[in-house]
């Protein structure tokens, strides 16, 4: 009997859809470190649909097909994010690869090292690495500590 969810994927899987899907493919293995697993080519030429695997997780990409629905313009206010061993070794592949920077590399109060970066077609991707571990009461008196020091008070 089959699995409800194919193994090893997970239950929420991103879905991309560019403008250019080869290339895009191209840029998150030099940029992310992603292994193709699968690709479907469209009579046409496009790419009806691949699989990455970044990490342990899946990311299922496609170009674009306006004529069902599917225009390839990356979505306002999705950011898609990355747990990683090495956030600043991962920055600066994507870098390399060029992705535009939106929110430098820094060491947040939450214990992580975190940046965002958008990639060449339009998606937002964050990275981070834990740096310590904290309790949620921990968090919460350290996003107040920033908060305040940053001039807005408690969150």
């Amino acid at each position: 009997m089959a699995q409800p969810v194919p193994q090893p994927t997970h239950t929420v899987v991103p879905y991309l859809q560019v403008q250019g899907a080869a290339r895009a493919i191209e840029f998150y293995t030099k940029a992310l470190g992603a292994r193709e697993q699968f690709r479907m080519t469209a009579p046409d030429g496009r790419l009806m649909h691949a699989e990455l695997r970044i990490g342990d997780g899946a990311v299922y990409l496609a170009d674009a097909f306006p004529e069902f629905g599917s225009p390839g313009v990356a979505p306002a206010g999705v950011v898609i994010h990355l747990n990683v061993p090495d956030c600043d070794e991962l920055w600066a592949r994507a870098m390399a690869a060029r992705a535009t920077p939106t929110m430098p590399l820094a060491d947040m109060f939450w214990g992580d090292r975190y940046g965002k970066f958008r990639d060449p077609f339009g998606h937002e991707w964050s990275v981070s690495t834990t740096i310590e571990q904290l309790s949620p009461e921990e968090m919460k008196q350290r996003a107040a500590a920033a908060m305040a020091q940053m001039g807005k008070g408690q969150p």
